[in-house]
């Protein structure tokens, strides 16, 4: 069993990438991280004539961007009720076009730019862990209908076995926007396009201070020195201390997964009847979905740790699988990894500005795979003069006083999630 992510060992990093060889000297616009957030600025940036460069500690993708379920669809990571009670119901419906807006620009990429990422559009079915689990859906049917016009398929218990091969659950709904796709496929194809539209790649290329300076800003990296009109942190759940300010904004959890070996074709389809993707009704919930050549992904947010032990994790995502699907005992697990989330407290996007030249866009709570191709889209705009603001630039960016680097509050939020669950 490998401790690496999945994804880029399925389809590793392009050896023809056209990263940069030197780091070039001044730019219009640095973006800091290269995963779907940085690289979906770097294009839009690029595209309309800005000269762009991203600077990623790693290599391309090396972050979240590979390390996910690939399980996307509408909405964001605060519910929409919520939403609307507190944004009202004009600014809440903005928000909810946003999210499908997010969807269409992967399929823009997907269709108009090329980027083969398996993308398949099958819908994601929801599954209810208790049976009050159900009545709650019963009432989420009822109020997407009535709000967003938003038409779910309620799926009884007595038929969910026409929907997934598990004796575990109570019932679901069934989103007819949910997708699956590959990660790593998505991402390097992201980062193709954007080097082509003439965005400069910098692997191995750490950020350690950015510097005001009388025409940008001088950003001190471990290849050199780089100066730029503009700067673009798109760090999420990697954000460090680089940005303190932008730290405060994001707290770092961890989200692990295994993927089993290659599952025979009737297996497949007795967990999958109709190729959708899925996730349970839980707090600390679990997401799982067959990959493109047939593994078994399960995945989950047991632990909020971000240094959970990954063969203890491994052990206790097996555990949850085989309870979902218990004739899948037998079966080896060949990967178990970890990503980091970048969670607000208010779990909604966070786009805005430090400071007149620096820009931010993070904070996406485990919705980061449309989402923050959607939110650095939104930046590269807002530089460019095509829009004068965002949704998400007009909300409070709120940071407390009890947080400023290190989440030492995380545990007690995980005991209060699994204490929701007992007594849900």
């Amino acid at each position: 069993m490998k401790t690496t992510p999945f994804w880029p060992d399925d389809f590793p990093r392009p050896a023809d990438l056209p990263v940069a060889e030197a780091l070039p000297e001044t730019v219009d616009v640095a973006v800091v991280g290269g995963g779907y957030t940085g690289l979906s600025a770097a294009r839009t940036l690029a595209r309309h004539g800005a000269s762009v460069a991203v600077l990623e500690q790693h290599t391309i993708g090396w972050g979240a961007s590979s390390r996910n379920g690939g399980i996307t669809g509408c909405g964001l990571k605060q519910g929409m009720p919520t939403i609307f009670k507190r944004y009202g119901e004009e600014r809440a419906r903005v928000f909810w076009q946003t999210s499908l807006d997010a969807l269409d620009l992967i399929k823009e990429l997907v269709n108009a730019e090329g980027v083969d990422c398996d993308w398949h559009q099958g819908g994601d079915l929801s599954v209810a862990y208790k049976p009050s689990h159900f009545e709650a859906m019963k009432a989420r049917v009822t109020w997407h209908r009535k709000m967003l016009g938003h038409e779910l398929v309620l799926v009884p218990p007595g038929e969910l076995q026409q929907e997934i091969g598990s004796p575990a659950y109570y019932g679901g709904v069934i989103d007819p926007h949910g997708a699956g796709l590959h990660p790593a496929k998505l991402v390097f194809g992201l980062a193709r396009v954007a080097a082509r539209y003439g965005a400069q790649l910098c692997e191995n290329t750490p950020v350690h201070r950015i510097e005001r300076t009388s025409s940008g800003y001088r950003l001190t990296t471990g290849r050199g020195v780089v100066l730029a009109k503009e700067v673009v942190l798109a760090t999420n759940g990697y954000t460090g201390r680089l940005a303190p300010a932008l730290r405060r904004l994001v707290i770092p959890a961890g989200s692990y997964s295994i993927v089993t070996e290659p599952l025979p074709v009737e297996v497949q389809h007795r967990i999958s009847p109709k190729g959708r993707v899925f996730w349970d009704s839980k707090w600390f919930l679990n997401y799982f979905r067959l990959t493109p050549d047939g593994r078994l992904l399960w995945g989950g947010r047991n632990d909020l740790s971000t240094t959970l032990d990954l063969h203890a994790s491994a052990r206790i995502l097996h555990r949850q699988m085989l309870r979902a699907f218990p004739y899948l005992e037998g079966y080896a697990v060949t990967h178990t990894w970890t990503g980091q989330l970048g969670i607000p407290f208010d779990l909604m996007p966070k786009v805005g500005r430090l400071e007149n030249g620096v820009h931010y866009a993070v904070g996406f709570g485990g919705h980061g795979l449309h989402m923050a191709l959607y939110t650095g889209r939104e930046i590269a705009r807002l530089l460019l003069g095509q829009i004068s603001t965002s949704p998400f630039l007009e909300i409070p960016q709120r940071r407390y006083f009890f947080y400023r680097y290190k989440p030492w509050f995380m545990p007690l939020v995980a005991s209060y999630y699994r204490l929701r669950d007992a007594l849900s």
